[in-house]
């Protein structure tokens, strides 16, 4: 996913191609790396582009997927808490994708 995110901040014409590509195809490794590759993007993460990604595949049995979003999510909480939470309340998520999600957001909850 690391090495895909720097190769897209090189070529970012590539990324609506290929993740859609990759979001159709049978693999669930290139599915996952599409969901992954901006994990490091922070503010330059396109939020409306990984939610649509994990839209896709929402639903997914798989649970390197469901722990993928997950994790997406969570990484982007620490960018954009509101848009996560918000994202996480209007989507079906599996119960782990939504517990990874919001690992920190509830952490930073005020005891």
């Amino acid at each position: 996913g690391h090495s895909v995110g720097e190769l897209f901040t090189r070529f970012p014409e590539l990324i609506p191609v290929r993740t859609q590509r990759w979001m159709a195809s049978d693999s669930m490794w290139l599915q996952r790396t599409a969901l992954l590759f901006q994990l490091r993007y922070k503010k330059r993460t396109d939020a409306a582009l990984l939610f649509d990604l994990i839209r896709q595949c929402a639903a997914s049995k798989e649970f390197f997927i469901r722990k993928a979003i997950g994790w997406a999510l969570r990484e982007y909480s620490k960018t954009d808490e509101a848009a996560v939470r918000r994202f996480v309340a209007e989507t079906a998520l599996s119960p782990l994708s939504i517990r990874e999600a919001l690992k920190y957001v509830d952490r930073r909850k005020p005891q």
